[in-house]
């Protein structure tokens, strides 16, 4: 008898800024899954947020080219009795075709596949997912409500401040004001909803602030103006599992540039990674403490890459952020890290996909229906 294969659907691209990268992870993803237990489906979602699947999805976004082919237009439905992608006409009327998913990866970083949104649509549909869940990835994305969640459990984080882009309009005074009281350079600006380091600015003046203000601005209404430090330690760490998460070995990120920016993660082949990290039994210690932690904090499940800074001059340990869906390219930190433990980026799917039918299974335990004693409801 011949085992029928899992079909696993490969979600990437999607309307945010980490489009390209995401597109980079989903390829080595796909390469990595194993054929043999396997059926393969690559959905593509484009900048203005077009699903295609099929073989050519990718190289389709790779191009930014129009989609043409509407027999390729196929979504997912929040209607849970379709369980998988249903095809699209080309009057854009849904057809009753329907290829069935056993389970969806998302491999979408950043708004609109990594806050939540996605994770709430594969709730509505049913569908099995790989990583966290609805709460956890809005919380994660969020840098903002993160950080303050963080402080509230106890984990030691950075001093911010943090204001909306339409505050940063009318009180452009008071704000600058408020950073000045509560910080001192350097500091870095963030947008508190995006990943990769997009939009991220390092300021060591007054000008430089306004202007990693602005910049940042361009990418989210909500701003997290944070304090840095000088030439910091920078630590990663991966944690698989669901109830009872684990850590990998540490590593230590080396940027080509000033800071770990966009270019010296993704473009630049300067930029090194000590794996595992040189650090003491204690420090160790308590950074793998602290990850499970933050983890569970945000109750996080499947995957997650936690990250760190050590101040140099002081060794105080300061948790950076949670990514729930790290990046999977060929020289991203998080597959990195799981086969320097002993887990290899083939294994590390089949671990991922088995945890996501795992709590899919545990989920659907919980009782959806409450029957009450009358049927109050149906009286007019």
């Amino acid at each position: 008898m011949i085992n029928k294969k899992i079909r696993v659907g490969v979600i990437f691209g999607g309307r945010s800024g980490e489009h390209e990268v995401s597109i980079v992870s989903a390829e080595s993803v796909i390469s990595a899954l194993n054929k043999d237990k396997y059926e393969v489906i690559p959905i593509g979602i484009t900048k203005s947020g077009k699903w295609i699947a099929g073989e050519s999805a990718i190289e389709t976004l790779r191009s930014g080219s129009k989609v043409s082919l509407p027999k390729s237009e196929k979504i997912i439905t929040p209607d849970p009795n379709n369980k998988g992608l249903v095809s699209v006409a080309q009057n854009g009327s849904v057809k009753n075709e329907i290829l069935g998913l056993d389970v969806l990866l998302p491999i979408i970083h950043g708004p609109y596949g990594e806050d939540g949104t996605l994770q709430g649509l594969l709730e509505l549909a049913d569908i099995p997912y790989v990583g966290a869940g609805v709460l956890a990835s809005s919380v994660a994305m969020d840098k903002v409500v993160s950080k303050r969640l963080f402080i509230q459990a106890g984990l030691p984080a950075l001093p911010a401040v943090s204001f909306l882009r339409s505050e940063w309009k009318t009180n452009k005074t008071e704000i600058l004001l408020n950073i000045k009281k509560a910080l001192k350079f350097p500091i870095f600006v963030k947008p508190a909803n995006l990943g990769s380091s997009v939009g991220i600015g390092l300021a060591n003046s007054q000008k430089e602030l306004i202007s990693a203000i602005l910049e940042a601005s361009r990418y989210d209404r909500k701003l997290l103006v944070e304090q840095g430090l000088k030439n910091p330690t920078e630590i990663e760490i991966s944690v698989l599992g669901n109830d009872n998460p684990e850590v990998s070995v540490p590593g230590e990120i080396i940027p080509s540039n000033e800071f770990y920016d966009y270019d010296a993660k993704y473009i630049s082949e300067k930029s090194k990674a000590v794996i595992p990290a040189k650090l003491s039994k204690s420090v160790l210690n308590k950074i793998n403490k602290m990850a499970i932690e933050a983890y569970t904090t945000i109750d996080c499940s499947g995957m997650a890459r936690v990250d760190f800074l050590i101040d140099k001059v002081t060794d105080k340990i300061y948790l950076n952020e949670v990514n729930t869906i790290p990046g999977f390219t060929s020289i991203s930190m998080y597959p990195k890290l799981w086969d320097a433990t002993g887990l290899p980026y083939s294994k590390l799917l089949d671990k991922l996909i088995k945890l996501a039918i795992e709590r899919y299974n545990s989920t659907r335990k919980s009782l959806t229906s409450y029957k009450p004693k009358k049927n109050w409801y149906k009286q007019k």
